[in-house]
């Protein structure tokens, strides 16, 4: 149940990252989930970070909360996933 879930969450958090996100991600559904799910191991992990200083690959649960954490992420990850690949093009 956790990985529909995790894919749930995934396609939220990534549909929601990238509407915000300026510029075309591209990718499709595939790559929006994909986004999602790492995004929101990114904010879980930065959340648990920030609140008891100690550093854990977690991710949110389905709500409220963990849909913010997870657009949160996955809008650091679409900026990172940018950087990395605008040296790239020549």
């Amino acid at each position: 149940m956790n990985i529909i879930a995790w894919l749930v969450l995934g396609l939220i958090a990534g549909a929601i990252a990238k509407a915000i996100y300026p510029g075309h991600q591209g990718g499709g559904i595939l790559g929006t989930i994909l986004l999602g799910i790492i995004g929101a191991f990114i904010g879980g992990s930065l959340g648990i970070f920030f609140t008891t200083g100690t550093l854990a690959l977690t991710a949110p649960t389905l709500s409220i909360t963990g849909i913010i954490v997870a657009v949160i992420g996955a809008i650091i990850a679409v900026f990172l996933w940018n950087l990395l690949n605008r040296g790239s093009t020549v």
